[in-house]
């Protein structure tokens, strides 16, 4: 018996029994599109994890506030931080003389604020910063002029809006010289401000410390100035984060050590009350969390992987059952001339058309779920989702196995029927 008279009667026996074969194949459609789909979340996740540190900038610094007893009032604003930085240090880090290996210093404050443009509103990140973030954090505008020094002197009511909040705020009209108000505080209580756009970010997308396209820029002064709880309980300005690019990655150690030094002059403290993070320390935080979330959508791909086994029991069950149900029609072909091989390949044949039939609609189902979770928000978690040709093989020739595992056994009962007993068999 040819392999074409074996797939056309094996095509044959399956549809004779459509219900049957798509319940069964049910099993197999699950199992890989379930793993394909967890695969992409996984490797999606890691993908973004790189890109993210990536976006960070290159050879950075990062200095921040160190976790110290703070009061009641502290704690409701900066989130149990009393804060211990203050812009003047980032002016001291910008010495070239005593720190020739630092390229850029970048200060930053940061808060939530409501912004208003017409009739369209936003909640975002305020950023107060100076001239030098563009550079330090490699993140450029697209549109008009990031903060000048002239802003920083005066202490201006400009502003430059990251990309989405451009288009949230003006949809496809030019920002460029609007007005933007700047709500801050609790709605009954809120202090206002209104802000001259004077540029929009290129796109940037997130990064390990958030989405740098939902952000607005205003000068440091000026955030300083028209804010008051954002003032050191010693009268000076406080900053959240000081961002330091170093000339290469080699002066890294050097940079911390007499870094830290100074500030530690300067704060007149023997127990530091910062905290120095270099991006890889940045990368090894980013890296424990993915790491843990990898672990869950690993056991998650292990089920999955499960439902497939399953689907594979399921198989084996209904060709004992075909088997059974057929015993007469086998022995009517052995005696015709049909070999022991004939039959078991005719059975084994039955169980791949069924698992490769669901693993393929389980291929389809898989990439279309995965493609429909891309970019979207679940449990207050934004899904990446990046199918691999990998994936795909992997989960459609697994499928394949376990349907010849389990179409085995049923086959070789099938071919060492006795002819004889079969053709008497009702």
């Amino acid at each position: 018996m040819s392999i074409t008279d074996t797939i056309r009667s094996a095509f044959a026996a399956l549809t004779a029994n459509k219900l049957r074969s798509s319940l069964t194949m049910l099993g197999i459609i699950i199992g890989v599109s379930a793993v394909i789909t967890l695969m992409a979340v996984g490797q999606g996740s890691q993908k973004g994890v790189t890109e993210r540190i990536r976006g960070l900038g290159s050879n950075l610094l990062f200095i921040r506030p160190g976790q110290s007893q703070a009061s009641d009032v502290q704690s409701a604003v900066y989130g149990g931080q009393a804060l211990t930085l203050v812009d003047a240090d980032a002016y001291a880090i910008n010495d070239p003389e005593q720190f020739p290996y630092v390229e850029g210093v970048a200060p930053q404050v940061d808060f939530e604020g409501r912004l208003i443009a017409g009739g369209e509103n936003t909640t975002t990140t305020i950023i107060g910063t100076t001239p030098g973030y563009q550079y330090v954090r490699d993140f450029y505008v697209g549109k008009g002029q990031f903060i000048s020094e002239d802003d920083i002197a005066r202490k201006g009511l400009v502003a430059v809006l990251g990309h989405r909040v451009a288009e949230t705020l003006f949809d496809d009209r030019d920002p460029i010289g609007k007005s933007v108000r700047l709500a801050v505080g609790p709605p009954t209580m809120a202090l206002t401000f209104n802000f001259r756009v004077i540029g929009v970010m290129e796109p940037k997308g997130a990064t390990a410390i958030g989405d740098e396209d939902d952000l607005m820029f205003i000068p440091l002064p000026t955030m300083q100035a028209r804010i008051p709880f954002l003032r050191h309980p010693q009268g000076l300005s406080n900053v959240f984060q000081i961002s330091v690019k170093v000339s290469n990655r080699g002066d890294f150690d050097k940079a911390e050590r007499e870094i830290a030094a100074l500030l530690r002059e300067r704060h007149n403290v023997d127990k530091d009350d910062f905290v120095i993070l270099t991006q890889t320390d940045v990368a090894n935080l980013e890296a424990a969390e993915t790491e843990i979330s990898q672990t869950l959508w690993a056991a998650m791909a292990a089920i999955a992987g499960i439902s497939l086994v399953v689907g594979g029991i399921g198989i084996m069950n209904i060709m004992l059952v075909s088997v059974t149900e057929r015993i007469r029609e086998i022995g009517i072909r052995k005696a015709m001339g049909a070999t022991r091989g004939d039959i078991l390949m005719q059975f084994l044949v039955e169980a791949l058309m069924v698992t490769m039939a669901g693993g393929a609609i389980g291929v389809v189902l898989g990439i279309t779920l995965s493609t429909l979770a891309d970019g979207r928000t679940i449990l207050e978690q934004s899904i990446r989702a990046e199918v691999s040709l990998v994936a795909v093989i992997l989960a459609f020739g697994v499928s394949a196995v376990i349907g010849l595992f389990f179409g085995i056994y049923p086959a070789y009962n099938a071919s060492r029927l006795n002819p004889i007993e079969a053709l008497h068999h009702e």
